[in-house]
């Protein structure tokens, strides 16, 4: 599997294997093993808590679900739970929106341009099934480059 199916899919699906918004907590750890704990979101606040699998990043609420994710893509390798990619679990970054955007016309992943989070040296997209954003980096005189795609939270405060 190459990362551009891993981002893709979960575009369309809204998840990556056990990690989806409202998964329970518990059922990730069994999944994945115990997670780098990245600290609080907050500093007046304990919860809700951000953790990690390699550049998979989870916030977990007080009531432990998972609340927000995001594959972090700007390093040089993108690392994910082998388990939940069916491999090693390392993949080469530098996605161009051409490709992203490519890959989601292929996967039959309807997209649009995400004014809110377009400007200065970044631009943005946003797909309709799952309301997942990528968002990219516009280094100057080049094309945009994959930065973070993220599936957004659906509101939960507990």
């Amino acid at each position: 599997m190459e990362i551009l199916d891993v981002l893709t899919s979960m575009a369309t699906t809204g998840r990556l294997g056990p990690v989806f918004i409202g998964a329970d907590w518990s059922d990730v750890t069994v999944a994945f093993g115990e997670p780098w704990d990245i600290g609080t979101m907050s500093r007046k606040r304990r919860w809700p808590r951000l953790f990690a699998y390699g550049d998979l990043e989870l916030s977990v609420c007080r009531c432990q679900k998972v609340s927000l994710i995001c594959v972090q893509t700007w390093r040089d390798v993108v690392e994910l739970p082998p388990s939940a990619v069916g491999g090693r679990g390392v993949f080469p970054a530098g996605l161009t929106y051409a490709h992203v955007a490519s890959a989601l016309d292929s996967a039959g992943c309807s997209w649009q341009p995400y004014a809110p989070l377009t400007f200065g040296d970044q631009c943005s997209l946003v797909t309709s099934p799952s309301g997942a954003n990528f968002t990219f980096e516009i280094p100057q005189g080049e094309e945009p480059v994959l930065n973070v795609m993220g599936l957004p939270g659906n509101g939960h405060d507990c």
